[in-house]
């Protein structure tokens, strides 16, 4: 079991607490006001959406997770996480609980995914909150379909998207699972805590610019040209290969799909302070 890191830091450690967080995340001012209505036949077929503290992201988070609880449940949900400590590209064959309840581990799907190059490495999951937080948001609107709910943990690593793309892709192809992919990354972090201060005014408006130009990429999708963007710019979007393998999954993995923004805002918006901020674009490609 893999149990929590970041609960009652990212998000409360109590399950009515959490709930009701979630909740206020879909009706927030940066949420999009309303909680998932009746889940439809409606597909969709991947997600970005972040991974900060709640306070901050959640509201964003929410935008693809309504998503998610109004359309079709898959067989397994993917999730491409970040490596935020290492250089290992990884998955984990453990079930992770969280304060609402256990998530179980597709482990015939990890299991597949071992021996053409993605290892199972439980030591470096337990360490690492991108995946983690994605959890509780997935529990709430899944509740209808708890007892099926599975998912398959990938820390993304380096930039090798075609690699890993195309091991998904055989084992999704060998399994033969109906897979939602959910991918974690925040977008430009910007400020002397994290090293990079592009910007001496307008912070808000030129982080904002940044970010959504990174989004054109994306919603296209084109990973090569999304990397060469993120590496000639600087721009420190923490989930930059992970992205990179699902944009390179919705151009193979059988037709070309391609993007949504459906909401972007920042962590100064939130606290009206741009010194040190963080974007949150959510992205969902039906």
């Amino acid at each position: 079991m893999r149990k929590p890191i970041v609960a009652g830091q990212f998000y409360s450690s109590d399950k009515r607490e959490l709930e009701n967080e979630i909740a206020e995340s879909f009706t927030s001012k940066f949420g999009p006001g309303t909680s998932p209505a009746k889940r439809e036949k409606k597909k969709i077929h991947a997600v970005i959406t972040p991974h900060a503290g709640y306070f901050f992201s959640g509201a964003g988070a929410a935008w693809v997770y309504k998503e998610i609880g109004e359309s079709e449940f898959p067989d397994t949900y993917i999730i491409l996480g970040v490596n935020h400590s290492g250089p290992a590209t990884c998955t984990s064959d453990e079930d992770w609980e969280t304060p609402i309840g256990t998530v179980k581990c597709d482990i015939e799907f990890v299991n597949k995914l071992a021996p053409k190059g993605i290892p199972i490495n439980k030591k470096e999951h337990r360490c690492e909150h991108s995946i983690e937080v994605q959890l509780p948001f997935l529990q709430f609107v899944s509740k209808d379909k708890a007892e099926r709910l599975k998912i398959v943990p990938i820390m993304i690593a380096d930039g090798r998207f075609e690699r890993w793309g195309q091991i998904i892709k055989e084992t999704i192809n060998e399994t033969k699972r109906k897979v939602v992919i959910i991918c974690s990354s925040d977008f430009t972090h910007h400020g002397p805590n994290y090293d990079y201060v592009p910007f001496k005014s307008d912070i808000a408006k030129n982080m904002r610019q940044l970010d959504i130009t990174a989004v054109n990429f994306i919603t296209k999708p084109n990973p090569k040209s999304f990397l060469e963007y993120t590496e000639r710019t600087g721009a420190t979007i923490c989930g930059r290969y992970g992205i990179a393998v699902l944009l390179w999954l919705m151009k193979y993995l059988k037709t070309e799909r391609k993007g949504q923004l459906l909401s972007y805002y920042t962590s100064g918006d939130v606290v009206n302070d741009y010194k040190n901020a963080v974007g949150y674009a959510t992205i969902v490609f039906k």
